[in-house]
């Protein structure tokens, strides 16, 4: 079972202690306590289980751990030693368990190798040395550079410089690249003049001779600190370095990179975390979000709902009280009428009856004031309409403020949705980024 390390099961370390308390995570991964390869064949770093990136290939998950060791500066001491241990069981465990990739192999010397212990002069240097006959009408060409690089391109120098050393005699340096195949040239060229008896050593046994022939060899050390201008110029254009020597820096240069490489893809794998973080606190913000809008249009609905129900009610119910009131008013007072006329026929009547006439008449005044308070109160009830109607209105431009209110949330959620996708692009640039980090450091 793989038991991921406690974050505060001891006491944090310094970075001196780094080296000394990685030995602890070192045998837990011997042992089995943490788990590296996984069921289907991929692997994983145990100290980092809170991550996303949980499948390594072997150089992805190496460069991660020694990035982290080395280079993370967000990480704590222990971190650190924990990355460095699993860096060393990687090295050592797992480098010949097929998870690895074979180490490039560095090819044999080939014959235009140089020894390991022979001194040469760096950049590869060659020296071409060319006496002029007294007859010779083409001094001036023989002193062109250009000549030089023409007749020399098969062995396709980047500098050639020429020297009049004596009076009868002109050199030339060529330079060629600081890498192996530059060396491949320059012994090249040397190989050729030996092939034609020109080498260094029947330079220096014909020196002198009036016979016009190139002699040409590799500069080595004995050039380099020569008297005249070939050596003045092979002291300042170059340094006097071993084979061993090169293979160093070269392998230091490749180490660095190697060591730059690895911080950039664990930096840019713990950026693409936190973009992969971001994106993820984004999402369930847009998700409660829209939650948020579902539950506040299902209330805006059933409230809408409501008002219209309550409001279709109040003006049935005001309606249905100004038609009864109506009814009732034009029954009392066409009662009214009918009795006035039956008192106008009585006015032949008695006195007595012309008394209770008149009885009859201060009561029908009462009945034209309470008739007139009638009308009354039917116009207070027509004003109590108007009033439930300008409710009513004042309701509806409340809703629809509501309704802009949800407009403005939507217009919000579409912004976080946009906040969204520049998110998951700056992702996909940051994966870009590590595919291509892994394509310099494979290339």
């Amino acid at each position: 079972m793989d038991v991921p390390p406690p974050p505060d099961e001891e006491s944090e370390i310094s970075e001196s202690e780094i080296d000394d308390y990685s030995q602890k995570p070192y045998l837990k991964l011997q042992t089995g306590h943490y788990k590296v390869k996984k069921v289907n064949g991929t692997l994983r770093c145990p100290f980092c289980s809170g991550k996303k990136k949980q499948d390594y290939k072997y150089k992805e998950l190496m460069a991660h751990a020694s990035g982290v060791s080395k280079g993370s500066v967000s990480r704590s001491a222990k971190q650190k030693a924990n990355h460095l241990a699993l860096a060393k069981y990687l090295e050592t465990e797992l480098a010949g368990s097929g998870h690895a990739e074979p180490l490039p192999r560095r090819p044999q010397l080939k014959e235009t190798e140089p020894k390991p212990g022979e001194v040469y002069v760096w950049p590869w240097m060659g020296i071409v040395m060319n006496p002029l006959k007294e007859t010779d009408d083409d001094k001036e060409v023989i002193l062109d550079s250009g000549y030089w690089l023409k007749r020399l391109s098969r062995f396709k120098p980047v500098d050639v410089n020429v020297f009049l050393v004596q009076k009868d005699c002109v050199a030339v340096v060529a330079e060629f690249n600081s890498d192996w195949s530059g060396f491949a040239s320059a012994t090249e060229l040397e190989k050729e003049f030996e092939r034609e008896g020109c080498s260094k050593k029947e330079w220096v046994e014909k020196r002198g001779d009036s016979e016009s022939k190139a002699y040409g060899w590799c500069a080595r050390a004995e050039d380099y600190n020569s008297e005249g201008p070939i050596g003045e110029y092979l002291s300042k254009e170059g340094k006097l370095r071993t084979v061993s020597d090169i293979s160093q820096e070269k392998a230091e240069d490749r180490n660095s990179v190697l060591e730059e490489l690895s911080s950039m893809i664990a930096m840019t794998n713990e950026d693409l975390n936190k973009v992969q973080y971001s994106y993820n606190e984004t999402a369930m913000l847009l998700k409660r979000v829209k939650d948020q809008k579902k539950n506040l249009d299902e209330a805006y609905a059933e409230e809408t709902k409501k008002m219209h129900q309550m409001s279709i009610r109040s003006i049935q119910k005001i309606l249905e009280d100004k038609e009864r009131l109506s009814n009732e008013l034009e029954a009392k007072m066409l009662r009214l009428k009918n009795w006035s006329k039956e008192l106008e026929k009585k006015e032949t009547l008695t006195e007595l009856e012309r008394q209770k006439l008149d009885e009859e008449k201060k009561k029908n005044d009462a009945m034209n004031i309470s008739l007139k308070l009638a009308s009354h109160e039917q116009e207070k009830a027509d004003q109590n309409v108007l009033r439930l109607l300008e409710e009513h209105k004042r309701q509806k431009d409340e809703a629809m403020g509501k309704i802009l209110e949800l407009k403005t949330q939507l217009d919000t959620r579409q912004t976080l949705e946009m906040e969204i996708q520049e998110l998951k692009g700056k992702l996909q640039v940051m994966k870009h980024l590590g595919d291509v980090g892994s394509g310099r450091r494979r290339g």
